[in-house]
């Protein structure tokens, strides 16, 4: 089976080709990627547990799921795909904004994403991909906040940035 290919972004989010994922992430080059954020009608967010065995920030917390763009999907597309893939359901999504990270990690890997922020909404229990996540809650924004500050080692690092710098995008509350 071919590796996954991640899509080459200049700063202005202009796709500039194509490499394996593994080696955009040793290489710390820039590519396209997506974080979608799920509420209920309580307005809590469904959060999701990495999977153990993930290459990087295996068992942290993070947003509904995450993920990258395939060579000629949209990004509503690729989050509806992958949203499909890790959590077993579609919903409705809607791009709020798009911000630029870069995350080194302990194994030699770093992150480096021009990351797409996508929210939906969801009332029902989802039915997890347990190769992808390991397990999964809806949790107030503002408990996820308070828990962050807390353990932070417990979180993604791209969830920790969007909390930080990017909160407003995933306030549904305001």
């Amino acid at each position: 089976m071919n590796e996954e290919q991640v899509i080459l972004v200049n700063e202005f989010d202009e796709q500039i080709g194509l490499m394996p994922k593994l080696e955009a992430h040793e290489k710390a080059v820039l590519h396209r990627a997506f974080s979608v954020f799920v509420f209920n009608n309580k307005n809590e967010l469904m959060l999701q547990q990495r999977a153990l065995h993930k290459y990087h920030s295996p068992g942290l917390w993070t947003n509904t799921c995450c993920s990258h763009q395939r060579d000629g999907e949209t990004n509503i597309e690729a989050g509806t795909r992958r949203l499909q893939e890790e959590m077993g359901f579609v919903t409705s999504l809607e791009e709020t904004t798009s911000f630029i990270y870069k995350a080194p990690f302990d194994n030699g890997l770093t992150e480096h994403e021009l990351d797409h922020i996508m929210i939906g909404y969801y009332q029902d229990t989802p039915v997890i991909n347990t190769d992808e996540v390991a397990a999964w809650k809806w949790m107030p924004l503002e408990d996820v906040k308070a828990d962050m500050k807390k353990n932070p080692q417990e979180y993604t690092a791209w969830f920790k940035i969007i909390f930080e710098k990017f909160y407003e995008h995933i306030n549904i509350t305001k």
